[in-house]
């Protein structure tokens, strides 16, 4: 068993590991990790036009690499009944309303030639028809690859490993000939091509994780993340986190999960003052970062909880409160874990220059996703924590209580509730 498995077990107690047999880990989530994931695109994106989606992420690229993202999250990239892409069509035509597939290949082109890996966003629970319920073209499946359970009532294949999802016909992942065949084949002959590094797999909570296993294997990505969004109760962090844990498990390790559980933490705190809930009987991060950072993607906002382009729009099905969104990035920028930068939250919230010192900050310590965290504080209105970078040391706090590391630390930044200073 390699070590960070056997050290991941160990922290997180009931954590059951399982075997790694042809499973590879993703570079990223191996350990040790200097990735800044951006997500590239929020709710509202598909909306704009012209120019299309992906030719304003081409044109951001250089100063995306001067803000120190490594990594970006493109948003569903095929053919879709739903504008926003997550309800897919046709697997194989690459145009949607984010712009045409020479958009696509351009844009993560450019990103590429600024050292910038690019992320597709993977809709493989459920597909929809092209002109009704079932009709799967580009590439054509039979009815054999819907659930028998489905509510449609038209599939012929085997029963659903998860949960349902109404909006589309959910696929019958045990079926190898059509669906795991063709998911792997588009992946790999369709997606790969454009130059995709990465993957991200959405609502992976409605099938069986050990398919993430098969899909990822085969892709070999050099980052993974699952969206598994766990049912969640503020009173007991350890199983939401263990969720997460099995989940990872579940795919042999080949997938890391986003960090949900920091997330509500987070909301709770910056909403409420419990800063207290960042720390857990341990004296660790409360979050999945407190037992498996190298695996861990922490985020303060996305597409689906948070706003768009301003407060109020967007989903906002679970988002931060917009005047604090700086003090959660304060806290996911110096922690440990793969941190998730919201593309909005950069360029249409004015909040680039401090998200940038930020980044700044991390990098210069040399904070990667398994660095060392030493809680100092965690109480009501105050959170404040030293962790530990490859070359220098980071001190921060969230909260209005006043808090100070002391002698012989330099402010790198600072603004509403919130500092990082380093030595």
């Amino acid at each position: 068993m390699k070590k960070h498995i056997l050290a991941a077990a160990l922290a997180a107690g009931t954590f059951a590991a399982v075997s790694t047999a042809g499973a590879a880990t993703p570079t990223q989530q191996a350990g040790g990790s200097k990735a800044i994931l951006l997500q590239g695109f929020h709710w509202n994106s598909a909306n704009q036009a012209s120019p299309t989606w992906y030719d304003t992420l081409a044109g951001k690229s250089s100063d995306l690499a001067a803000l120190g993202v490594t990594h970006v999250w493109f948003p569903p990239p095929s053919d879709s009944a739903a504008k926003e892409g997550y309800l897919p069509r046709k697997l194989d035509v690459l145009n949607s309303s984010y712009g045409t597939s020479s958009d696509l290949f351009e844009a993560i082109n450019a990103l590429k030639g600024v050292g910038i890996q690019s992320i597709a966003d993977i809709v493989v629970n459920h597909r929809v028809g092209s002109t009704g319920w079932s009709d799967f073209t580009s590439p054509n499946w039979s009815t054999y690859t819907i659930v028998n359970n489905d509510e449609c009532n038209c599939g012929l294949g085997n029963a659903d490993t998860g949960p349902g999802f109404s909006a589309g016909r959910d696929l019958d992942h045990t079926n190898v000939g059509e669906t795991q065949n063709g998911i792997i084949h588009w992946l790999n002959y369709t997606l790969k091509p454009t130059g995709f590094t990465g993957l991200r797999f959405d609502y992976v909570k409605g099938f069986d994780p050990s398919y993430v296993a098969k899909y990822a294997n085969a892709f070999a990505p050099d980052f993974c993340v699952g969206e598994l969004w766990p049912d969640f109760n503020l009173n007991d962090m350890n199983a939401n986190r263990q969720a997460l844990m099995n989940w990872i498990n579940g795919t042999g390790n080949a997938c890391g999960a986003f960090d949900f559980t920091t997330k509500g933490i987070l909301n709770d705190a910056l909403a409420n003052g419990n800063y207290w809930r960042l720390k857990d009987s341990a004296g660790k991060p409360q979050g999945a970062i407190g037992w498996w950072p190298a695996m861990s993607v922490t985020f303060v906002d996305n597409h689906d909880t948070g706003p768009a382009a301003s407060c109020g729009s967007g989903q906002n099905l679970w988002a931060a409160p917009c005047g604090s969104v700086m003090e959660g990035y304060a806290y996911i920028l110096s922690h440990p874990g793969i941190p998730t930068v919201f593309y909005p939250h950069v360029y249409d919230w004015n909040l680039k220059a401090p998200i940038g010192a930020l980044i700044k900050a991390r990098k210069a310590a040399g904070v990667t996703s398994t660095s060392a965290v030493a809680i100092q504080q965690a109480t009501q209105g105050l959170y404040a924590a030293i962790v530990t970078g490859s070359t220098r040391q980071l001190a921060m706090k969230i909260g209005p209580n006043s808090w100070s590391p002391g002698t012989g630390w330099t402010l790198q930044a600072s603004g509403t509730n919130y500092a990082v200073w380093i030595k």
